[in-house]
């Protein structure tokens, strides 16, 4: 069992929680991810790390309350326990001395992106950081990303705070000498600023996240197409050159099984009404 030891609110329905998992922590590396299941019987959950600290032996999570185990994951308080953490998994992400970079998040991946900007800074990289999210109510870690970072922008989708879009980073491009782009959030958003920086041949490496079960290559529900080549993003990734994804194909795997998890969701909040009733 694995002891909750702190846990943060950053948004609505945006929940940071810092677990106590000493073996885990000592090889966690940023872009790794963890497998957690709340239960015996309960759903494997996929996240990417967003900290550890190997001398108190934990590791940090920052998870959505969308379905219905983050929901339940979300209920729980700092003493409660998780049965289950298994990781680190996949590959850690490429840190190395690249010059200027220029790493952009979104929503909940603010958090692990985070973890990978501090190891970059530590290897004498000056970063250009963009924090991203739907809403400025929807932000997270400002504060954090600012304070390591050499530039620092906000981005929100309805403009309601810094810029509106991303339509601003061609600017930036244009007039900055970048290295290479870092980039984490929602596969749509990936995707377009993937296309941003294609035309000026900006190595862009992405974080995906697709379907996942096992988290070790044996199930094949992770499989992404990168380069015309079919990869596991638990085993090859989960940091790929964005410019080789097939992101269509990435959209519509994501979406396979949106209307079961729409019904799934539905069914506890009727059942939750009937039993609070």
């Amino acid at each position: 069992m694995y002891e909750i030891v702190a846990k943060r609110k950053l948004a609505p329905k945006i929940i940071s929680i810092r677990i106590s998992a000493d073996e885990v922590a000592k090889k966690a590396k940023p872009g790794q991810f963890v497998i957690l299941r709340l239960g015996e019987k309960g759903e494997r959950i996929p996240l990417t790390i967003a900290n550890h600290d190997i001398k108190k032996g934990t590791i940090t999570v920052v998870f959505h309350e969308v379905g219905n185990t983050t929901k339940k994951m979300g209920s729980l308080e700092e003493g409660d326990f998780i049965s289950d953490v298994v990781g680190p998994l996949g590959n850690p992400a490429e840190i190395e001395e690249y010059g200027t970079i220029l790493c952009v998040g979104g929503g909940i991946w603010v958090a692990p992106l985070h973890f990978e900007a501090l190891a970059l800074r530590e290897k004498g990289n000056n970063l250009i950081t963009v924090v991203g999210a739907r809403t400025k109510d929807l932000l997270i870690l400002e504060e954090e990303m600012k304070e390591i970072s050499d530039e620092f922008y906000i981005a929100t989708d309805d403009g309601s705070k810094g810029y509106e879009g991303f339509d601003f980073l061609k600017e930036v491009l244009e007039t900055k000498k970048i290295d290479r782009a870092i980039v984490m959030g929602p596969v749509v958003m990936m995707q377009t600023f993937v296309e941003i920086t294609r035309p000026y041949g900006l190595k862009t490496m992405v974080t995906l996240a697709p379907i996942m079960l096992d988290g070790m290559g044996m199930c094949g529900a992770c499989r992404v197409s990168v380069g015309g080549k079919t990869k596991f993003a638990c085993m090859d990734g989960p940091e790929f050159d964005g410019h080789l994804v097939d992101f269509e194909q990435l959209i519509r795997r994501q979406r396979l099984y949106l209307p079961e998890e729409r019904i799934s969701s539905m069914l506890r909040e009727k059942l939750g009404g009937i039993k609070r009733g």
